[in-house]
């Protein structure tokens, strides 16, 4: 394989790595409960975070509603306060393939909800 063909080559490999990772999953930080999701979005530039919660209140959960999935928790940022560390964070937990009593099939259930936090576990002295 010549010099010009192995750079072809790799371009291609490049390109199609970059493609099949465009789409995918984000990468989920195991955690014991959102705290540490939380902070992450407070943290991160493009103000979002992930997470999957991990011990015994989720697999006592997970088992007790015959779960298909991992409890997931999607953190973004709607709002940044003045006061440096604090904003208003929306905060999705969600779970596939939950069986409710009284439904039919298993289906995927969400519990969504607004908080103003900031990276000292309090909220905002001022919602400006």
């Amino acid at each position: 394989m010549n010099r010009a063909t192995r750079f072809s080559a790799a371009c291609l490999v490049a390109m199609l790595t970059l493609s099949s990772t465009a789409g995918a999953e984000p990468f989920r930080t195991p955690v014991p409960d959102a705290r540490p999701v939380l902070l992450a979005a407070l943290q991160a530039s493009d103000g979002t975070a992930h997470g999957v919660l991990t011990g015994e209140m989720a697999d006592a959960i997970t088992k007790h509603f015959e779960a298909t999935s991992p409890i997931y928790i999607d953190v973004s940022t709607e709002k940044r306060y003045r006061e440096p560390g604090c904003s208003r964070l929306k905060v999705l937990f969600w779970q596939e393939g939950v069986k409710l009593p009284g439904v039919a099939a298993p289906r995927k259930q969400t519990i969504e909800f607004g908080i103003n936090y900031c990276n000292t576990g309090l909220p905002p002295r001022s919602l400006l």
